[in-house]
């Protein structure tokens, strides 16, 4: 196989009008009267991790996600939400906005304006994107064992490689765009009494995914 299509084979970047229009396999749009869509997926293949959004044609709901971050209790759901996250195909909604001009706006990227939104696939199965994820868990999780913690996996060093090559105004110019949610979330909670750790903010973990495009 060639080296293009290992990489479409791990990773898509899809803009949303063209996966609401011909979605990939497993994955069904049905359009509502009321306007919008209803995105659906089958669980024991893909594993959806977007919240609700508004789009210029409706709100595009999402019945089968877990949202974009993923609350864990015990053990057993850690379990199930690794090997879902080995196992099955990820997606994510992600944001390209307009790099502000002032250093005010720059510290609050959420009120850039939107220049297009994508949604990125991810093969879990893979096994390079396998090795990226299991190392990544296994060092933020056994740093903060028997407390709570919240772990970031971040796409961000991935759009931007990819956003650098793909990304043509009107004008026919490349853009560099701030990229924003292009993260999902785990939160373990435990029933610790005093998880000063976690209180205070010093349980939190991030690590990137498909941090360089040479690895994928």
């Amino acid at each position: 196989m060639e080296v293009n299509n290992l990489l479409e084979s791990r990773v898509t970047v899809t803009e949303v009008e063209e996966f609401l229009k011909i979605p990939p396999a497993g994955i069904s749009v049905e359009a509502l009267k009321s306007g919008g869509y209803r995105v659906h997926s089958d669980p024991e293949e893909s594993l959806v991790l977007i919240d609700d959004f508004d789009s210029c044609r409706g709100k595009v709901v999402f019945p089968k996600s877990l949202g974009r971050a993923v609350k864990m209790q015990n053990l057993w759901e850690y379990t199930s939400m690794r090997k879902n996250l080995l196992s099955k195909r990820i997606y994510l909604l992600v944001s390209a906005c307009e790099e502000n001009s002032s250093e005010n706006d720059k510290q609050a990227p959420n009120k850039a304006r939107v220049l297009k939104q994508y949604f990125i696939s991810i093969d879990g199965n893979d096994p390079i994107v396998k090795w990226q994820m299991e190392r990544g868990l296994d060092r933020a999780i056994s740093s903060v064992a028997g407390e709570s913690y919240r772990v970031d996996i971040d796409f961000t060093e991935y759009m931007e490689s990819w956003g650098a090559k793909n990304i043509i105004t009107d004008k026919a110019e490349k853009v560099k765009p701030v990229w924003t949610d292009a993260c999902f979330t785990l939160k373990y909670y435990t029933d610790a009494l005093f998880d000063f750790p976690h209180w205070f903010g010093f349980s939190k973990r991030t690590f990137n995914l498909c941090a360089y495009s040479s690895y994928l």
